[in-house]
């Protein structure tokens, strides 16, 4: 199979195409054909060294996935072969995905929605499952709760409007000057302007804030949540910033994302219920995994992903 390995960290030059043997699927795990991985942030993080999740190279980044079911290890329960399926496999250990195979367990997995294609499902499980599992699961979002998602036109955050506006809440999102309107076709009910307007001046009230970013970021958020709420943060907060939560009596959850088969059973059925869309930037063949790398770094509008 042709795959994406580095033998060492550094810029996006360091991903090559290389050619290795098929893996195997061992006891509970199933062989995908993969026609399309997203490539996420934490794929940089790790390309570059500046997160050493998978320890010293050589190795190869990518979680999520989308393809076919080429062939059954014993005891895969649940899938056929020719099941077309979805998943983000093995996080925060290696999964390998950027590859034309990959070997996933079947409690990792699930049938890709129908309606969309692999593309859009492939980009899906990593940024969906983070806003799943950070205001579904740890902030327990309820009808009617005011929520500020920050970034709103990323990854992450595109989803997490969508996800947050089915569940029943007001949503206020930022973004920058020029995503405005793609923001706003997501549902949010209140849209600021990040580049221009500091949050605290013109949101309050806030029940739950989903913070990507961290720092600086984090601390304005707080100025806006309420007394009691939840703060919910994908990166570090200063320790300003937790001390002013404390201080205030707001709960703080810092996540990180874990596999998860009935979060992404969830996400199925508000796709297959056209509650969520993902929005997908761009596409770059497998062989050009380092452009995609280098594009992300530019900030695009929602997701990007590979094809295989």
């Amino acid at each position: 199979m042709r795959t994406i390995v580095q033998t060492s960290v550094g810029g996006p030059e360091v991903l090559v195409l290389a050619n290795r043997p098929d893996p195997l699927p061992n006891k509970g795990e199933v062989l995908v054909r993969v026609h399309a991985a997203g490539v996420n942030p934490v794929d940089t993080a790790v390309r570059s060294g500046a997160y050493p999740l998978l320890g010293e190279p050589p190795f190869t980044v990518g979680w999520d996935i989308a393809g076919v079911v080429e062939k059954l290890g014993p005891d895969a329960n649940g899938f056929a072969v020719g099941d077309e399926v979805f998943g983000m496999p093995r996080f925060p250990r290696e999964a390998a995905a950027y590859a034309e195979f990959v070997v996933v367990p079947v409690n990792e997995l699930v049938l890709k929605p129908k309606g969309i294609d692999h593309i859009h499902a492939g980009a899906l499980p990593l940024a969906g499952l983070t806003a799943w599992q950070g205001l579904v699961g740890a902030a327990q979002i309820g009808v009617g709760q005011r929520v500020l998602v920050q970034a709103a036109a990323g990854g992450v955050g595109h989803l997490a409007v969508q996800i947050a506006k089915a569940r029943g809440a007001y949503v206020v999102a930022t973004t920058s000057s020029s995503k405005l309107d793609f923001v706003r076709g997501l549902g949010a009910n209140e849209v600021v302007d990040y580049t221009t307007t500091r949050i605290s001046e013109v949101v309050s009230d806030i029940d739950i804030v989903l913070e990507p970013i961290g720092g600086e970021n984090a601390e304005e958020a707080l100025k806006a949540l309420k007394d009691g709420g939840t703060l919910v943060s994908l990166l570090g907060i200063s320790d300003k910033a937790k001390a002013e939560a404390k201080a205030r009596g707001i709960r703080h959850e810092h996540i990180s994302v874990v596999p998860d088969q009935a979060g992404l059973r969830e996400l199925a059925k508000l796709i297959e219920a056209r509650k969520l869309t993902v929005h997908v930037s761009r596409t770059f063949p497998l062989e050009r995994a380092g452009e995609a790398h280098a594009f992300l770094a530019t900030k695009p509008t929602g997701k990007i992903a590979l094809k295989m």
